[in-house]
């Protein structure tokens, strides 16, 4: 099977489970509004408006890139979150429903009023999933700053005793995570100060054409350091042409490392890793970590970038000191962070894997909906202690 026939039916079953999802929150919808309501042809119509406007929007972007396909992008994202919602309160109230029919618990003014009921509960609903909507998009326009501090004792060999660098991952730049955010972003990073500037992949958000559009390539060289801005590929890079995503990136101040290494400063050295997924979008391997550690001197400290945080164990039997990921967003909506617990060692923030030190970054910008709940994008700022070096804790 080919990849373009294996990327149809996957594109076919996800579309799928969307439209199920979405038929189901629409039944249960219909069901509260009742059949002599005014408000069911505008419910109606309404409703699969809502839940065409993303899939439409993407597909427009790539044949009609304009202000309609940003609206109808914009739309269909907060509608991809409110479908989350919707659908676990609708799951909840079917749940309640079929505990009452077995063993009757439901007090007798509901069972005596259930048409107003439902039309409570639905517009009770609808208000929570917009109080929802608006409070995790205003937590997504103010990423927070990460402060870190982490000592390499064994490690020191060169002249530097410590480094003071800027993490970011998953910035998705393009429709959603326009110039202006970007912009507020990267002020934010410049005051910092950094020595170094780490971008832990998923730079972009699949598709150049809104990035060259709003000139975001502008604001990218603004990213300076004096021991440079260096990043690595993220599956999302590949997902919309990983041969474009490098050639703007580094035409764009960002120096790609793609399954190599560099010795920064003649004081530590920089392994950037590509994807994990870049097989399955080019179908060749990415070169084996043992290859790249291959020679490397000991005494000197080595920072791993790696944009999905699977196999830290191995990279901590390897002799990496730090690895530095992203990719989880940690659910980026609640309850899904207990997926991305359940999948990855660490799903978010700091863990220390055999001796070697890890960080997860959720990011800080968002892939689909402009929503985070439970988790805060943020920017991280890493003080690294080398050898005798002391840190603050």
């Amino acid at each position: 099977m080919n990849r373009t026939m294996a990327f149809l039916i996957f594109f076919g079953i996800v579309l799928s489970i969307y439209a199920l999802a979405n038929y189901y929150i629409f039944t249960r919808g219909l069901q509260a509004i009742g059949t002599d309501s005014s408000w069911r042809n505008t419910y109606v119509w309404g409703f699969w408006l809502l839940a065409a406007t993303y899939v439409v929007g993407r597909i427009m972007e790539n044949v009609y890139l304009s202000t309609l396909s940003d609206v109808l992008v914009w739309t269909g994202s907060f509608w991809l979150a409110a479908m989350l919602y919707f659908f676990l309160l609708v799951v909840f109230f079917d749940l309640l429903r079929l505990i009452n029919h077995f063993l009757p618990f439901y007090p007798a003014f509901v069972s005596q009023h259930m048409e107003k009921t439902r039309l409570l509960l639905f517009a009770g609903s609808v208000i929570l999933v917009a109080g929802l909507l608006v409070g995790g998009h205003i937590n997504t326009r103010h990423p927070r700053i990460k402060h870190l501090e982490l000592h390499i004792p064994e490690k020191r060999g060169g002249e530097r005793d410590q480094l003071h660098a800027v993490l970011m991952s998953d910035i998705h730049l393009g429709t959603l995570i326009g110039n202006g955010q970007f912009r507020r972003i990267v002020d934010r990073v410049q005051a910092l100060e950094p020595e170094i500037i780490l971008l832990a992949g998923d730079i972009l958000d699949e598709d150049l054409a809104p990035v060259i559009r709003q000139g975001i390539g502008q604001t990218l060289r603004d990213l300076r350091a004096p021991l440079g801005v260096y990043g690595v590929m993220g599956n999302h890079e590949h997902i919309g042409g990983a041969g474009e995503a490098l050639t703007y990136l580094e035409q764009h101040g960002i120096r790609m490392i793609r399954d190599s290494v560099v010795k920064v400063d003649d004081s530590f050295y920089l392994v950037g890793r590509e994807d994990r997924d870049k097989r399955r979008f080019s179908g060749r391997e990415r070169r084996p970590l043992e290859e790249l550690m291959d020679g490397l001197e000991p005494a000197y400290p080595v920072i791993l970038l790696d944009h999905q945080p699977f196999y830290l164990e191995k990279a901590a039997g390897l002799g990496v000191d730090l690895q530095l990921s992203g990719h989880t967003h940690h659910g980026q909506l609640w309850p899904l962070n207990y997926i991305t617990r359940a999948v990855y060692t660490i799903s978010r923030g700091y863990g220390k894997i055999d001796g070697m030190h890890a960080y997860v970054s959720n990011g800080v910008g968002t892939w689909g909906p402009l929503v985070r709940i439970g988790n805060r994008p943020e920017i991280v700022s890493l003080k690294l202690y080398f050898g005798d070096g002391e840190s603050a804790q």
